[in-house]
């Protein structure tokens, strides 16, 4: 489909980040392109803009096509199908796409647009626990929504109900004093959130900071990314299993206020675990973890607007 539609681009189909990183360092990093069109979700495109960081390499405009699981910042954008996503592209010919900028979240030495602990990361590592153990002709029909949602009702919330409450967290102010939003959903300073600060402690079921508001699906978990430029959306939900399932689809549409959310806007913080917990980067399982340290990156991304140029 790319070839026939976009016969002018450099393609390249890779099937490890291995492959991907060999690709970016012998092709891309002597002739960088103008804009780079990520075939696949959230973590492909996260895994594409760290190892471009890590080479040193510029971050063009990145178009990021609905090919993933989650596809939550091809959802944010409002990307078409992918062969109509092409077709906008050639017909663009030599002129620039508009573009949104987002501002990244930092974690370990990697940027990404959502980063976190608790039931995001179980889900994500329940749902693909669960496709493992598929023969390959069901991988692909319990690949979407269906398959999150079967791993999440079969898998994850049987083993909070039987296997005791959520972790305890203390979430730590560590940048400029806090800000959070009031029932009205406006932003406000939040008292006493200097920092240094413990702004929270309690049970957290999630635990996590974005820049965007979809973790993929349409799932809006966090309504205020974009509420205080500058800011992370930190949010700590301390809900045991069965309410936060009670209010499955308020958590979804994002919901503002909810009983036990706590919403924080930071610029960096430090998060400290009774236990280890699951943590996932921009959708990617990445282990476990007691401690993990947000911070708003000095670097952002400019993705492919899509409503803007299917409005055009």
């Amino acid at each position: 489909m790319v070839r026939a539609l976009l016969p002018r681009a450099r393609l390249a189909v890779t099937r490890s980040l291995d492959e991907a990183r060999a690709w970016l360092r012998d092709e891309v990093s002597r002739n960088p392109p103008s804009l780079i069109l990520s075939g696949g979700g959230d973590g492909t495109a996260v895994g594409l803009i760290n190892e471009l960081r890590a080479l040193h390499l510029d971050i063009p405009p990145i178009g990021v096509l609905p090919l993933g699981t989650g596809n939550g910042w091809a959802n944010v954008t409002h990307a078409p199908k992918t062969r109509h996503a092409l077709r906008r592209i050639a017909a663009l010919g030599d002129e620039s796409p508009p573009v949104r900028t987002f501002a990244l979240v930092e974690v370990e030495g990697r940027i990404a647009p959502f980063a976190g602990t608790g039931w995001d990361a179980e889900i994500v590592s329940d749902f693909k626990a669960q496709l493992d153990k598929l023969p390959a002709p069901l991988r692909d029909a319990n690949a979407g929504l269906s398959g999150y949602l079967k791993g999440m009702f079969t898998r994850t919330i049987p083993r909070h109900l039987f296997g005791g409450g959520p972790a305890n967290v203390r979430l730590i102010n560590t940048g400029e004093d806090a800000l959070t939003v009031d029932p009205a959903g406006r932003v406000v300073p939040l008292v006493g959130g200097r920092s240094g600060a413990v702004l929270y402690e309690g049970p957290a079921s999630v635990a996590a900071g974005a820049t965007t508001e979809e973790w993929g699906f349409g799932f809006r978990a966090f309504p205020f990314a974009h509420a205080a430029p500058g800011r992370i959306s930190v949010r700590v939900y301390g809900a045991k299993v069965l309410e936060a399932t009670r209010n499955m689809f308020k958590l979804w549409r994002g919901e503002h206020p909810m009983p036990k959310m706590h919403d924080f806007l930071l610029t960096r913080c430090r998060m400290e675990f009774d236990r280890d917990v699951a943590f996932q980067i921009g959708g990617d399982l990445a282990g476990d973890r007691r401690s993990i340290e947000l911070a708003l990156s000095s670097e952002s991304v400019q993705l492919v607007d899509w409503s803007r140029m299917l409005a055009a």
